[in-house]
């Protein structure tokens, strides 16, 4: 006998959660749906579910948006980098601990113990009610510069396939990759492992509207930020596949509920609310984004930076400062708003000749960064604003002083600043000549109160 599935996915919310009373709706109402006319339902979610930016997932380092997803009743959930680098190593271990789905990854393991971690699984097999075998593995972009530091060792997401593949082989009739890997890694993986059936797709916020096929795989996506909830069709008769196709749901097209808007506005006060009660430190005078202002906030924002990474130069850019702060107590509600991007602290050592050409690449490219937005890498404002450096000065006449000296081209020199400058194509020095250590273990907002903490306490 023939069963009908559906196969129902999101990916990539990234905490929007002012669509998530559309997308939970549509979820159970689906799954209500296929129950009454006799069609087996699956459900996953294909990771960055959560984003620190929004307050709520802050105050609950993204407990609560698991507290959410459990509405759902998810057959599976792979994790993104926002769950896997946005959280630290200890973050993670609890972040999962009252979900009520399998989570699946099998290209992350724990560097301490070698093993996968506790709360995951490499894969599993879903048994359907007309007994068919339905095999799903989950991996995610294997980020092998920043995962160690975090306590966590990647696996290219080919080694770990073709192991997991050979433990599902003879076993399943059917098999799923939830991949967090990016729609190229997708398309190459379809092309080279015949045996996946079917790739539902995230990382790089890539929505295929009616799936898409390569050779005998079909891949499937549904965009970012919930903007579309993917589905797809499958036939199976006796492990053979009768058919199966794909599209998309626009969530902005789903019927709006009266009491949508107050649910909504409640996720973000809830974390408002924890979020003021953790106070920071009491500024006396208030500081300002504006460079010309007599306490700017990025001069905090150096001073930060050196006391972190241990260094007497720093540079930083005025957008990433989104609100001024304001004279008095200062709360974790304050910081969040104004520093709400997921970035690290980085420490460079270059030398003088270097440190010339990195302020030269700063100068080429001002006028763009002054103006041009800037996506992705953990930023969350939205241009880049002015570098401003700490200790270094480029004088009219073209020369570098390091706290006025002049710089020695060969001595070397250690600088104070973020990760994503290294990964931005602006400053290729950082990444090219400089040995970097990355601090991962907080992001820059949790260094920034550290530092009012140190400097103004209450």
């Amino acid at each position: 006998m023939s069963e009908k599935i559906v196969i129902l996915h999101t990916n990539d919310l990234h905490s929007h959660l002012e669509r998530w009373p559309k997308i939970r709706r549509f979820l159970v109402n689906q799954r209500k749906s296929a129950l009454r006319e006799g069609v087996t339902t699956l459900t996953f979610d294909i990771g960055d579910a959560l984003d620190r930016e929004h307050a709520l997932t802050e105050a609950s380092q993204g407990q609560a948006n698991v507290a959410l997803m459990n509405q759902i009743e998810y057959d599976g959930v792979t994790i993104g980098n926002n769950e896997g680098l946005g959280l630290n190593h200890e973050d993670l271990n609890r972040l999962y601990d009252d979900a009520n789905f399998p989570v699946l990854l099998g290209n992350i393991t724990d560097t301490q113990t070698g093993e996968i971690p506790l709360w995951a699984h490499s894969y599993e097999i879903i048994t359907t009610p007309e007994g068919h075998h339905i095999g799903v593995i989950g991996l995610t972009a294997p980020f092998e510069l920043t995962y160690p530091l975090m306590g966590w060792t990647p696996e290219t997401a080919e080694s770990a396939l073709r192991r997991i593949l050979g433990k599902l082989a003879g076993k399943t009739d059917y098999n799923i990759l939830l991949s967090h890997l990016g729609l190229p890694t997708d398309r190459y993986l379809a092309d080279h492992f015949e045996d996946l059936n079917l790739i539902l797709g995230a990382h790089t916020h890539h929505h295929l509207p009616k799936g898409e096929w390569r050779n005998q795989t079909l891949l499937a996506a549904a965009g970012r930020y919930g903007e579309y909830i993917g589905q797809i069709g499958l036939e199976l008769n006796h492990g053979k596949i009768l058919g199966s196709w794909a599209e998309t749901v626009a969530t902005d097209t789903l019927p709006v509920l009266p009491k949508d808007a107050a649910e909504i506005s409640e996720y973000q006060q809830q974390g408002i609310n924890y979020l003021k009660k953790q106070k920071v430190g009491y500024l006396e005078q208030p500081y300002q984004r504006d460079v010309k202002a007599p306490r700017r906030l990025i001069d905090l924002g150096l001073g930060t930076l050196m006391e972190r990474t241990d260094t007497d130069l720093a540079m930083l850019s005025t957008g990433m400062f989104l609100t001024d702060l304001p004279a008095g107590e200062i709360d974790q509600e304050m910081l969040h708003t104004m520093l709400p991007h997921a970035v690290h602290a980085m420490r460079t050592q270059l030398s003088g000749r270097d440190v010339i050409r990195l302020m030269q690449e700063v100068q080429k490219n001002r006028n763009y960064l002054l103006g041009g937005p800037v996506h992705g890498m953990g930023f969350r404002g939205k241009k880049w604003g002015e570098i401003i450096w700490s200790g270094l000065t480029l004088t009219a006449d073209g020369n570098v002083l390091v706290h006025n000296e002049p710089i020695n081209l060969t001595k070397k020199y250690t600088i104070g600043s973020l990760d994503h400058y290294s990964f931005f194509p602006f400053f290729p020095t950082l990444e090219i000549a400089g040995n970097n250590q990355m601090f991962y273990d907080t992001v820059f907002r949790e260094d920034f109160a550290q530092y009012i903490r140190n400097h103004f306490p209450n």
